[in-house]
């Protein structure tokens, strides 16, 4: 059987042999006594150790294999490396605690994701390799001609690969911190090293050969423990099949449970909450003056009596982090307010599509979901780090057939991500809800640690309500093993697959970004006389640069996963989408109008996010606010805007403009069947 077996077929059928005896080895050595930080080093160690091995190994200092992997990946390897790139730690960690939270409206998510590839397929990927050459920003100054066009190109792509990257690098850290025990900062930059040792010598040719074995280790990371906890509970280890029995169990125990009188009780207290922060909003900076002065005589009457001194120390720590002026204790105050209002909410019910206590608020659930499907699925389609995967291929049709590998790959996890939300949810609500706080689980209190689960006794009955805990959606495939009561192993299996989603993914994204620095700027614009190991040292040296930088945002936390993603999708979106289907399907697009529309979709998302998530532009000295959302849209559906207006930019001046006399024949060139342009 293995004599059929292609080369690179076999080297990974070895590779595959060998984790699966070293997790073996591990659940042996965790048995006999191991301690659980160890388990957590021995993966992250052997696992990076094995991706820096095959980075070593892909080293080159040829332009074309560091750029497009000398086009010779074929097309099964390359829709694994494609899924592997794609499934970032937002699709590993984001999407299953999306759906966990949010029920059926998570399922935008997984449709917008996977419908993406079916446009990759039909409009983008066979033209973009009939063209050849090494990034988008290339295929548009071919089309369009001139190198502003390039410029706005190589900007858009760093900035949505920027914030994309943010995001994997974000979920480093979580990895790290929780399974190794090291500080989040620190963490980070950790993942950092892991990242560029994939990435440093070897370039694409590095980052597609380990990014198939990276795919390898998430895919079996993410399948067994729900796998697991699906023979468990139902006796069937194939959790896809059998997760809507369960769905219906959960669904019992959400009406048991939501409408109990204890949790509707903790759900008035945290309005109560809500309300009294809104008073304390209202009657600023008093109200800051009266706090400052009730703690303090609290305090003073404290001191003077027979307490210890552990609660004196406590609201000696409340008044020190009091905010020091009303601006800022307006900010804060309305973080905890709104907070407070989210769990005084009634929870979803997974199964619910669209819940709400009126028509207006069902309506607008029900178009922020069209809303994401749609940016996910055009976003998917202009994602530069996945659009320059069809670059690497030896001809148009593999591009074509490493798209449809690419889905069969991706849907894998796809499918089996819901079924991890239904069977985490019935954990939780069956083991979780309702035991006494002091008899909860180790895991609770290490990932509070962490910071993703929060635990409060409101009502002060001992009790933990189900609106007690909140639970960030980060945390729930990470933890799913330790809610189960899995062995250990199983936890740290999950987290190297965690961590092999998020380094595959900021592997090809700081490629796409040096790759836009140093070969569409450095070179293409600047010294086009340069030789090809100085572009080479250039694209390097930005790489360190950049990642750097990145991890450095990352250790600030800027946000959820799943948010950072789905705002590097609406500006991927609205910033490449029209300009590539206009320039590829429409003769008449011309430069003036691709410039007009990539700049308006771009400016138009971008204001979106920033007004809505950040309530203005402080560092360039305007603060209007937080801006209301239009047609009760979300920022993670930005893109909507910036999509529509791009399009209606760039037709309406393509029509008030000369057409370039060189369009028709180059879009006669790669539409040719057979055709396809080298790059240099």
């Amino acid at each position: 059987m293995l004599s059929s077996l292609t080369r690179l077929q076999r080297y990974y059928l070895y590779y595959t042999g060998v984790f699966a005896l070293f997790v073996l080895l591990l659940a042996l050595l965790e048995r006999n006594g191991m301690p659980p930080r160890w388990v957590g080093y021995a993966f992250l160690v052997f696992t990076v150790t094995m991706y820096a091995t095959i980075g070593v190994f892909s080293r080159t200092t040829d332009v074309s294999e560091y750029y497009v992997a000398g086009r010779r990946i074929p097309a099964f390897f390359n829709g694994m490396a494609t899924g592997a790139d794609w499934m970032s730690a937002a699709s590993f960690m984001g999407l299953a605690g999306t759906l966990y939270l949010q029920g059926f409206q998570g399922l935008a998510y997984v449709i917008g994701w996977t419908g993406g590839f079916v446009l990759v397929a039909l409009l983008l990927a066979p033209y973009l390799r009939r063209f050849g050459q090494y990034t988008i920003p290339d295929f548009l100054c071919a089309r369009y001609g001139g190198n502003t066009i390039r410029l706005i190109a190589v900007f858009a792509a760093i900035l949505a690969s920027f914030v994309y990257v943010v995001a994997q690098i974000y979920g480093v850290g979580v990895i790290t911190s929780r399974f190794v025990s090291l500080q989040f900062e620190v963490g980070v930059f950790v993942g950092l090293a892991g990242i560029l040792v994939c990435s440093f010598l070897g370039g694409m040719r590095a980052v597609t050969w380990t990014q198939v074995a990276q795919y390898l280790i998430l895919i079996v990371a993410y399948i067994t423990p729900v796998a697991i906890l699906s023979y468990n509970v139902t006796g069937v280890p194939v959790p896809q099949m059998v997760y809507g029995q369960v769905l219906e169990q959960v669904t019992k125990l959400e009406h048991q449970l939501f409408d109990a009188p204890s949790e509707l009780e903790v759900r008035e207290l945290y309005r109560e909450r809500a309300d009294l922060y809104a008073q304390k909003i209202m009657q600023l900076p008093h109200s800051l003056t009266q706090e400052r002065e009730r703690l303090s005589i609290q305090i003073n009457e404290l001191k003077s009596s027979d307490v210890q001194m552990r609660e004196i120390v406590a609201l000696e720590r409340q008044r020190r982090e009091l905010p020091q002026d009303p601006e800022q204790a307006r900010e804060r105050w309305e973080k905890e307010m709104f907070l407070a209002v989210d769990r005084s909410k009634p929870p979803i019910h997974h199964a619910e599509p669209f819940p709400g206590s009126s028509v207006e608020e069902r309506d607008a659930q029900r178009i922020n979901f069209l809303a994401l499907i749609f940016c996910l699925t055009i976003g998917t389609a202009a994602l530069p780090h996945v659009l320059m995967r069809y670059y690497t291929t030896p001809t148009v049709a593999q591009a074509r057939q490493s798209v449809f590998w690419s889905l069969l790959f991706i849907t894998i996890l796809y499918v089996t991500a819901p079924a991890y939300a239904v069977f985490a949810k019935f954990e939780v609500l069956s083991n979780l809800a309702g035991i006494p706080i002091a008899k909860l689980p180790g895991w609770v209190a290490a990932w509070t640690k962490v910071g993703l689960v929060s635990i409060e006794d409101i009502n002060g009955d001992g009790i933990l309500q189900f609106a007690e805990l909140a639970l960030n959606p980060d945390v729930i495939v990470l933890a799913t093993p330790e809610i189960a009561g899995m062995p250990y192993v199983v936890s740290g299996l999950v987290a190297a697959g965690a961590l092999a989603a998020a380094l595959s993914t900021a592997d090809g994204l700081l490629l796409t970004i040096t790759s836009a620095l140093s070969h569409d700027v450095y070179y293409r614009v600047f010294r086009p006389q340069s030789s090809t190991q100085f572009r080479l040292v250039i694209a390097k040296s930005l790489l360190l640069v950049v990642a750097v930088f990145a991890a450095t945002v990352a250790a600030q936390k800027p946000g959820t996963i799943l948010s950072m993603v789905a705002w590097a999708f609406s500006i991927a979106g609205s910033a490449f989408f029209p300009a590539l289907v206009l320039g590829i399907f429409w003769v008449r697009a011309t430069r003036a109008g691709a410039i007009a529309g990539m700049l308006v979709g771009l400016l138009l998302t971008l204001y979106y996010i920033l007004r809505l998530e950040f309530g203005g532009y402080s560092w360039l000295g305007f603060d209007g606010g937080r801006l209301d959302p239009w047609f009760h849209l979300q920022s993670t559906s930005a893109g909507v805007f910036g999509i529509a207006a791009g399009f209606a930019t760039n037709i309406a001046v393509s029509l008030l403009t000369r057409p370039s006399p060189q369009a028709a024949a180059f879009l006669e060139r790669i539409r040719r069947p057979g055709n396809q342009v080298e790059g240099p």
